[in-house]
């Protein structure tokens, strides 16, 4: 099956021939940004005759590694988004993402799919948008809706520009979701990973669609295993099921609630907390990055303590602060202890690493 019938990128169209001139141009230029040398660098791999291609994990819940991937898989996933979302030629979608990881790669696999018209800027943490160009379709980080949304300009350029986006990369944190709910753009948080080609169930945040759950795209179907984690079944992407430490609550075969990560749950005197639960609930209370975690304990097994990334605070803010966690967690939820750090650790791709 031959993967490539074209692609059109800022409005032009490239055949195969003109676009391994275009590739040779912009790798060979002393002008070609570093972003756009790992797209085109992709779209080299792509054209090569080569069945596998490769690509970085992000590193949040392990060390960062490469994985092979089969192109046959990365054109069905391409396949099954074009379709849920009513992708087509007539279309244009906008690429803020690095085309080094696998969220980059993919919207450019969809654009070659489906025939759409993809705009690539700079993948920066507050992209600058320099066109008058409507969006069908876009996705994003969340670091960089949080930033747009930060600017009043920036939200009004998303509601006039984009029409559909995808969020993924990461969770989306209470305030962030409740902020596009002041949005007309329709959002869809994402679930999925580098192993699965892009994501695999999708979520709307906002609109009349808004849901607690993931629905799974069409071909997929999920179960959990003994610990409660999601195990992935998708035969077009994975041979065998996918074993995740995604600890969820499984409605149907196609529909989940995700907990938290199995690897972050504390176990504390035969209590298990899930940190990103608890996170959830301090979210309007904590304007600085944080985290919860657990640090061993010799009574306990594990204590939960609350990490923040900030110079240390006053007695009397710490004070504030407990009384205010105290209304809103539950006894066993309680943080037994607050730790500062200046500056927390982050992937590549700005997630945070969850240590101290």
């Amino acid at each position: 099956m031959k993967y490539f019938e074209g692609i059109k990128i800022n409005g032009i169209f490239y055949s195969e021939q003109t676009l391994q001139e275009r590739i040779m141009h912009m790798l060979s230029s002393s002008q070609t940004e570093e972003w756009e040398i790992e797209l085109y660098r992709f779209l080299k791999e792509w054209l090569s005759p080569e069945p596998y291609l490769y690509a970085q994990t992000s590193g949040s819940t392990g060390t960062p590694k490469k994985i092979r991937l089969d192109r046959s898989r990365m054109w069905a996933s391409a396949g099954l988004t074009n379709r849920y979302f009513g992708l087509n030629e007539n279309c244009t979608a906008l690429l803020c993402l690095s085309a080094g990881y696998i969220a980059g790669k993919m919207m450019l696999v969809r654009a070659m799919q489906a025939g759409f018209d993809i705009y690539p800027i700079k993948p920066v943490s507050l992209p600058v948008f320099e066109t008058s160009v409507v969006f069908d379709f876009a996705a994003m980080v969340p670091m960089q809706l949080q930033k747009i949304c930060e600017q009043p300009q920036g939200k009004r350029w998303l509601d006039n520009h984009v029409r559909c986006l995808i969020i993924g990369g990461g969770a989306l944190s209470p305030e962030l979701e409740a902020e596009t709910q002041r949005l007309s753009v329709r959002c869809y948080a994402t679930y999925g990973m580098t192993e699965t080609v892009s994501h695999i169930a999708l979520r709307a945040v906002n609109g009349w669609e808004k849901n607690p759950a993931y629905e799974a795209v069409p071909g997929v179907r999920f179960s959990t295993d003994l610990r409660d984690c999601l195990v992935i079944h998708a035969p077009h992407l994975c041979q065998e099921p996918l074993v995740t430490n995604d600890v969820v609550r499984l409605e149907t075969e196609t529909r989940f609630v995700w907990k938290g990560r199995f690897d972050h749950v504390i176990n504390s005197g035969g209590i298990k907390l899930f940190p990103e639960t608890i996170e959830q609930k301090l979210s309007g209370l904590i304007r600085e990055r944080f985290f919860i975690a657990g640090l061993p304990d010799t009574l306990l097994g594990q204590k939960s303590i609350l990490v923040i990334e900030s110079e240390s605070w006053t007695s009397e803010q710490i004070a504030l602060l407990r009384e205010k966690m105290q209304r809103v967690l539950g006894k066993y939820e309680m943080p037994r202890e607050i730790i500062f750090l200046p500056r927390f650790t982050e992937t590549a791709t700005g997630k945070v690493i969850r240590r101290l």
